[in-house]
């Protein structure tokens, strides 16, 4: 059994006791959090759009992804600019689909 669900405006596709990197979430290592804008649930050959089906998840870390960046240059002008970003992110654990 799988599931779609929109999580921090992504949608990811999520069975039971898989690890995701989302966008930075509130609350604490540890806490359990719950998705219910599922927007398709699939066991076997059944699927069914727009279940109201709620996803629990449980949050595993805090941490920050791997640096970008990005650089800006326009060629015989003398303009170059680099800048950096690392976005936040929070990496949580499937834990049921019910």
């Amino acid at each position: 059994m799988f599931a779609i669900v929109d999580i921090a405006g992504q949608q990811f596709k999520v069975k039971k006791d898989d690890q995701l990197f989302v966008h930075r979430l509130e609350g604490n290592v540890g806490d359990s959090v719950e998705f219910s804008n599922v927007l398709m649930t699939s066991d076997g050959d059944k699927i069914n759009l727009g279940s109201s089906v709620k996803v629990k998840a449980e949050i595993v870390d805090h941490l920050k992804g791997d640096k970008v960046i990005v650089f800006k240059k326009k060629r015989r002008k003398g303009y170059q600019k680099s800048n950096g970003h690392r976005q936040y992110l929070t990496k949580i654990k499937i834990n049921e689909l019910a």
